[in-house]
């Protein structure tokens, strides 16, 4: 396949990976705003969206870490980064399908790390920067946002024990417009980045940047719009999960969620680690559920989540793999790749309009056929 041909396609593949981070992150910054109401669905997706779009403005320093951190830019080529985000765009839609909040971001790296294996050996990943900057930061950032959230829910309850009720819970819808703006600022800092990182590296390994060189302006520009996009066309499904599955949350939490996210998120951004603004927003929500007494945390959508976590890297890395194998073969093969992933994406939204969740119906959990009944743990 002529070379200036791959190229528009890997960018504009990077760009519909951008989107699907869009919609399947949305819940990060929005859920818990939308559960407990203090902004109604579409105004709470529109926000998100433009901060989104802002942030990507912000740092590059995730950007660079993606395009010359992780795997050897030398020896692949844009095909195989092709590969990759093929094996990351199918694991976001189906966990998006199941309603699970898995990391856009883990599955883009374990795409590319797939596609990398099977295109130029083992020599080729950077396991130590792997360790380092994606899977150390995937397990201490949600419990470490999970601890925050938990002792400032606490806080909060503890500081307005005595005030009238109805003002606490309109004190803290406004604080949440505030912090959850601030998550979607944040969120756009991190998983836009990591867009233009791929995009990078791309033009890297084209031959059209010099290697270490930092994203140009119009794939900040275009990473950002794809991923605003993708926000403001919301992530119903999984907003349902993190807002309404895993605890009854009320306002002080949701307030108490969303500013430690952000504060992980924005720490972690500066410091150029490429962590999950998922695991991250997930492991707030639950702190924040178990730090309200007698608050019910239901541990079994953890479970679930958790099992989505571990299999992220490996299961996009499967799929990168084999997508780079196939598309290894020359230019039919990466068409029958191109093919069979439009295929199974639009089998995807076909399966999701069978039981179809909107704005209109995100906050109603009634006629989930996914939640039902279960023993539940009180927080104390």
């Amino acid at each position: 396949m002529d070379l200036s041909l791959i190229v528009i396609v890997v960018v504009i593949t990077a760009l519909v990976f951008d989107f699907t981070n869009g919609f399947h992150d949305t819940a990060n910054a929005m859920a818990t705003s939308i559960a407990t109401r203090a902004l109604t669905p579409r105004t709470a997706v529109l926000i998100a969206a433009v901060l989104n779009v802002v942030g990507a403005f912000l740092s590059v320093e995730v950007a660079r870490t993606i395009s010359s951190g992780l795997v050897d830019e030398t020896r692949i080529s844009p095909v195989v980064i092709f590969a990759g985000l093929i094996g990351a765009i199918i694991w976001n839609l189906v966990t998006w399908l199941l309603g699970l909040p898995s990391s856009s971001s883990h599955a883009l790296f374990g795409g590319l790390i797939g596609a990398t294996l099977v295109a130029a050996g083992l020599g080729a990943v950077d396991f130590g920067a792997v360790f380092s900057k994606v899977i150390l930061p995937a397990i201490v950032s949600p419990v470490l946002a999970g601890i925050t959230a938990l002792i400032a829910t606490w806080l909060a309850y503890r500081t307005t024990a005595r005030a009238d009720d109805g003002t606490v819970k309109r004190g803290f819808r406004v604080g949440q417009v505030a912090s959850a703006s601030m998550v979607a600022l944040a969120h756009g800092t991190s998983d836009a980045q990591k867009t233009m990182g791929v995009i990078t590296l791309t033009l890297i390994t084209a031959g059209v940047l010099a290697p270490d060189s930092g994203p140009p302006f119009w794939v900040i520009l275009s990473a950002g719009l794809a991923i605003g996009l993708g926000t403001y066309l919301g992530g119903w499904r999984i907003i349902r999960t993190l807002g309404r599955r895993v605890s009854d949350i009320e306002t002080p939490q949701g307030f108490a969620a969303e500013a430690s996210t952000t504060a992980v998120i924005l720490t972690s951004s500066h410091l150029g680690f490429a962590l999950s603004t998922t695991q991250v927003a997930t492991g707030a929500i639950f702190g924040a559920g178990a730090g309200r007494r007698l608050a019910v945390v239901r541990w079994s959508v953890a479970g679930q989540m958790a099992i989505a976590w571990v299999l992220t890297l490996p299961a996009a890395a499967a799929v990168g793999a084999v997508a780079a194998w196939v598309s290894s073969t020359g230019t039919v093969g990466t068409v029958l790749v191109a093919v069979v992933a439009i295929a199974l994406a639009a089998g995807i939204w076909a399966a999701s309009r069978l039981r179809p969740v909107t704005a209109e119906n995100v906050n109603d959990v009634d006629d989930d056929a996914a939640v039902r009944p279960e023993p539940a743990v009180a927080a104390r």
